[in-house]
């Protein structure tokens, strides 16, 4: 098989090889840097360490608190990747962050599988190129939460049930295992993120059946629905039953009652917005390739029914987009799934020679005009943040912002469009490495080094170099982050300034308290109440951007007379 580009000929299984190692290439830098950030990620990873920490895995925990919003599928994964360095529940952090990252890598490797085989190698490689230079990549690749492992999982079901369509579409069968491969997939997605998976497929199926006027069923029966559903409850189910009766159906109440339909029923933890919200963040998480993508899903409008791959792809983005503008609880990542397919159609058009290009209609320039718009805006947007933030938050200037502006000028340059001459391939393959590189430096040199972002880690740097016994506890007084409580230990006491106080005189000779300057005097006065003096280090000041507000915080212990 033949393969333009960077790569030259190569075979398939290699061509998957080069795509898996680039990927890990650009994602690896600033996963070891990168302190826990706050707060879903830190509640991850937490979680886990106590699963390691206490041999249950089956339940799931934060501290005292169950946590029942997501399925344990992720959890496992992590301390499987925990359990691999040896360290247990000593490990760092980017043993947490290498399941998504290896997720994320994966991902790329199967959006070429299923471009090739749709489309072609040429498309499948520009489209996995651009998924793995994509913004939305790199950000949550290097993240240990959910989202890059169940992409990978949506974009399996989504490649077998493309398959299996299209198949029939052409009058051909498509490959038995194909069938079982998506129905395994549903499983393992169930157990990842509950029914955001299945309910992808349903509503791209419910879509294909609505709008293809070819009315032939005959793919449906190809997915052996009954025993395929079987199959997938199957997967979950042992997990499910276990945690329904460990939690005396707690979780049901967790996961369906409070957090699922609450997100469906208002904006939830203040993540409410208005339907456009996706349309408003689609150009940064499509960054820089959102100009490419947007342009591919128009002009596939104009020919989704006579090319049935075309179809398959708007099926598989518009009714999820659609579908998440309508809830009211929105997040960036939630449309991450949908992705996939309007790459497949942005490779789709960059391998479209000009002649086959249709001209754009007057709707259609206006689209790509404000997305075009909206990717330079995105683009001076990276480039404020790499050099502002060090100045505004941090101690100052940091050489490293040069070449992250420079990278992510290039970036945009090529994914624009200035380089229209330039062989798609190549201009994806470009564009890839010049945003990764400008994320690897901004991940992994610039964001570390602002010690004031990153209040957690001083705070824990200072308990650990200042508690006088091995098993001291700290306090943290109003400051309730959750990456504080897996960097000083499991049993930190998130509170408030009177159980500060009452903490550090249970344990006068061991326990410490972190205080913001805020409560500093409520602490104080509650140690007075009771005769006891503390003594304060020096101030650890810094940006909790969890909240948006800079914060001064003393590491206190009581004074031994």
């Amino acid at each position: 098989m033949q393969s333009e580009g960077p790569f030259g000929e190569r075979s398939v299984l290699l061509r998957y090889l080069m795509l898996f190692l680039l990927t890990l290439a650009v994602l690896v830098p600033g996963i070891a840097q990168l302190p826990p950030i706050d707060r879903d990620e830190a509640r991850y990873i937490q979680a886990t360490k106590q699963m390691v920490q206490t041999g249950d895995y089956i339940d799931i925990r934060f501290q005292e608190a169950p946590r029942y919003k997501k399925p344990i599928g992720i959890y496992w994964l992590q301390s499987i990747s925990v359990a691999l360095t040896g360290q247990g529940e000593d490990a760092p952090v980017w043993a947490y962050r290498m399941v998504s990252v290896i997720g994320m890598a994966l991902s790329v490797v199967a959006l070429y599988w299923v471009g090739q085989g749709l489309f072609g190698p040429t498309i499948g490689l520009i489209a996995a190129l651009m998924l793995a230079g994509m913004f939305g990549a790199g950000f949550e690749g290097r993240l240990a939460k959910t989202d890059s492992v169940l992409l990978l999982l949506s974009i399996i079901t989504q490649g077998c049930l493309a398959r299996i369509y299209v198949s029939r579409r052409n009058g051909d069968a498509a490959a038995p295992s194909l069938t079982w491969y998506f129905w395994i997939a549903q499983g393992a997605a169930i157990l990842i993120k509950g029914p955001i998976t299945p309910l992808l497929s349903l509503l791209t199926i419910v879509f294909l059946l609505l709008f293809d006027k070819n009315r032939d069923r005959k793919w449906l029966l190809d997915l052996k629905p009954l025993r395929g559903i079987a199959l997938s409850v199957l997967i979950a189910l042992p997990w499910l039953v276990l945690i329904t009766w460990k939690s005396g159906g707690a979780f049901w109440q967790e996961a369906l009652g409070k957090d699922m339909l609450g997100k469906v029923a208002g904006g939830q933890e203040s993540h409410g917005a208005p339907p456009g919200y996706y349309i408003l963040t689609y150009s940064l998480y499509m960054w820089p390739f959102g100009l490419i993508a947007i342009i591919g899903l128009t002009h596939s409008l104009r020919r989704m029914f006579t090319d049935a791959r075309l179809l398959f792809c708007i099926a598989w983005y518009i009714p999820l987009w659609l579908f998440f503008e309508i809830v009211p609880t929105k997040l960036p990542h939630y449309v991450l799934p949908a992705y996939p397919a309007i790459l497949l159609l942005g490779g789709w058009f960059l391998s479209l020679a000009g002649a086959q290009a249709p001209v754009p209609l007057l709707w259609q320039r206006l689209l790509h005009g404000i997305t075009g718009l909206g990717v330079v805006i995105v683009t001076f947007a990276f480039v404020a943040l790499a050099v502002v933030m060090p100045i505004y938050i941090g101690s100052g200037f940091s050489p490293w912002s040069i070449p992250s502006v420079l990278l992510l000028l290039v970036a945009a340059w090529f994914a624009i469009g200035f380089e229209m001459m330039v062989e798609p391939v190549k201009r994806a393959f470009v564009t890839t490495i010049a945003a990764t590189t400008a994320y690897g430096l901004l991940f992994g040199v610039v964001l570390p080094h602002i010690d004031q972002m990153w209040v957690s880690r001083q705070i824990a740097t200072q308990f650990h170099l200042q508690k006088a016994c091995k098993d001291s506890v700290l306090a943290s007084a109003t400051f309730h982050e959750p990456s504080l409580v897996f960097l000083a230990g499991t049993k930190t006491l998130l509170a408030g300034p009177d159980s500060a106080a009452q903490h550090i005189m249970a344990d006068p000779k061991c326990a410490l308290a972190a205080v913001p300057a805020a409560d500093a005097p409520a602490f104080l006065a509650a140690l007075s109440a009771s005769g006891a003096k503390a003594e304060g280090s020096e101030p650890i000041s810094g940006f909790n951007y969890s909240k948006g507000k800079e914060i001064s915080i003393t590491l206190y212990h009581i004074v031994q007379e």
